[in-house]
């Protein structure tokens, strides 16, 4: 055989060869053929993902989680649960002969309210709420709950009223050796007997004074520890709400 056609021949095998990869290798792929599968990105993806550093509930949150378990107010606004207090103590044998600390008119325009809340862990008790509350010169009356009087003026109504955060909102003598509670309400409703700012300036050393005898924590109405911010505020609104009930009324306009 020549070398000629040993030559046409390696061509005519080369030739063929070639067409067979291009058949072989230009053939559409499946889904997933030839792709590498990493086992361990797999596995890891199959493992449940750990979250972050768990946070500590705050103490606000704590107290409503205490809530939402006894049934008591949580969401609801502050005067709604003045009114749920209302409405529910009216039962309470222990309050319903004493008129001590009931307030001349049932209509009011507005409320500032401070929680005096136990540390985490800990729960406020009856009989340390008594001694407390004798200390910083509260008086148990109507309702069941302990108020601040004008002294001297009894019949005026309550500065402030204090009642439990729990259901039914008040503390019955009966019972009291026993009561645990997370937080205990501070309640300003205006008008008030005094002007607002005194009331405020009141209730404030009040609620403080009871937080170092029960060893307890100052909240505002977001139940949020209260801050010196929060009470410059609470300030200037009490501020303008006595400027704006010293104010006269406007005159009715003269017609001709």
């Amino acid at each position: 055989m020549s070398d000629v056609t040993l030559m046409r021949i390696g061509i005519l095998i080369a030739g063929l060869i070639l067409i067979g990869a291009i058949v072989f290798f230009g053939r559409p792929r499946k889904p997933g053929q030839g792709k590498r599968v990493a086992r361990e990105d797999a596995a890891r993806s199959a493992e449940p993902r750990k979250s972050g550093p768990r946070q500590e509930p705050t103490l606000g949150e704590q107290i409503q989680s205490e809530l939402d378990q006894t049934g008591a107010p949580g969401e609801a606004t502050t005067q709604a649960e003045l009114e749920l207090f209302d409405k529910t103590l009216e039962g309470n044998a222990n309050a319903a002969n004493s008129e001590l600390g009931r307030r001349v008119s049932e209509e009011f325009d507005k409320i500032v309210t401070l929680y005096l809340a136990a540390r985490a862990g800990q729960k406020l008790h009856g009989p340390d709420i008594v001694v407390a509350a004798e200390k910083a010169g509260l008086v148990y009356g109507h309702m069941g709950v302990y108020h601040r009087l004008v002294e001297g003026h009894p019949e005026r109504g309550p500065v402030f009223s204090v009642a439990n955060i729990m259901k039914p909102g008040s503390f019955d003598m009966a019972t009291i050796q026993s009561l645990e509670t997370p937080a205990i309400a501070f309640f300003l409703t205006l008008p008030a007997p005094v002007a607002a700012l005194d009331a405020w300036e009141t209730m404030l050393p009040t609620a403080q004074r009871m937080a170092e005898l029960l060893d307890a924590v100052v909240l505002d109405e977001q139940r949020n520890a209260l801050g010196r911010q929060r009470i410059a505020h609470l300030r200037d609104e009490l501020r303008a709400y006595d400027r704006q009930r010293e104010a006269p009324p406007l005159s009715k306009p003269t017609r001709w």
